[in-house]
């Protein structure tokens, strides 16, 4: 199912053609850890909108080559390569969680977007008045604590737990990870066949050749981007939801109140958490990211 793209550097990229047919294809960005396997919903949706959705396997991630020492900002020539290989002179894109500062840095520095949705974004560690650890599980904690220790160091840390969930079914894996699953993203996983198979699967893909993609994203994530959120001129949709423990609700209230205020649509909820802000909410996040893009595009 998915394809092989040799990017300008050599690198290679995997990646997938999915949903529907329409000329406006949805370049998505997935999290941290992730791969080209996209959320069932997600996929269900674009096809029966026609919107072509276009994922692929960040660095290091699946049978994507690494990227050592990336920056948040490189996503942007990858995406470009790949727009540039399949033809098309414009999208939208979307990123969620880990994938969220990537889509972001696209909604910067890609020509080629036209809109952006931002779905539990984390937000930059130097941002200014924010305590980017108040809120995060513990977990979380740790693993940054890690990488502020340098890559061999948040290597021995990631191995054994990620060594442990690739043996665990998703009931496990919640337990391993509970402090950074609120009750309400338990439940999307637990009682959603789909999506736990979906995590399951996606899990698996990504790290069928080791963790150096978490270990990229984790480093990135604590330096500067590379871009400013003040140099965003397309409309971004930003969705988070105040009972997220993996990039709290602050991170989104940040994000949203650093876009130039002409450019950002807020969307963000009380009671929902990381995973729960959007699973079912495809149809109308797309409707609105669709229409954002149509007004950028008569521009």
């Amino acid at each position: 199912m998915t394809q092989r793209l040799q990017l300008p550097d050599g690198r290679t990229m995997e990646y997938a053609i999915l949903g529907g047919q329409g000329a406006l294809p949805l370049i998505f960005l997935h999290g941290t850890p992730g791969s080209w396997i996209p959320a069932p919903g997600l996929e269900a949706t674009c096809k029966q909108k026609g919107i072509p959705l276009i994922t692929f396997c960040r660095a290091g991630y699946g049978d994507s080559s690494r990227q050592a020492g990336r920056r948040v900002v490189d996503a942007v020539k990858d995406v470009q390569a790949l727009l540039d290989h399949l033809g098309y002179k414009k999208c939208i894109v979307g990123g969620w969680s880990g994938g969220g500062p990537h889509a972001l840095a696209c909604a910067a520095r890609l020509p080629a977007c036209a809109a952006v949705v931002a779905l539990a974004t984390v937000a930059p560690y130097d941002a200014e008045g924010l305590d980017w650890l108040a809120g995060q599980g513990q977990d979380n904690v740790e693993e940054t604590q890690m990488s502020q220790k340098g890559e061999q160091v948040l290597r021995e840390y990631l191995r054994p737990q990620y060594d442990e969930m690739l043996k665990a079914t998703t009931a496990e894996t919640l337990q391993i990870l509970s402090s950074i699953f609120p009750d309400v993203d338990k439940k999307c996983l637990l009682e959603n066949e789909e999506m736990a198979e979906f995590w399951e699967k996606g899990l698996q893909q990504a790290l069928k050749k080791g963790i150096d993609g978490v270990v990229d994203d984790d480093l990135a994530f604590i330096e500067p981007w590379g871009f400013d959120l003040a140099e965003i001129k397309r409309p971004v949709l930003v969705y988070h939801g105040n009972l997220d423990l993996m990039c709290p609700y602050a991170h989104g209230h940040w994000v949203a109140g650093h876009i130039p205020a002409q450019h950002v649509t807020r969307n963000l909820k009380e009671g929902q958490g990381h995973l729960s802000i959007w699973l079912g909410k495809e149809g109308e996040m797309l409707d609105t990211l669709v229409s954002l893009a149509n007004k950028t595009t008569t521009c």
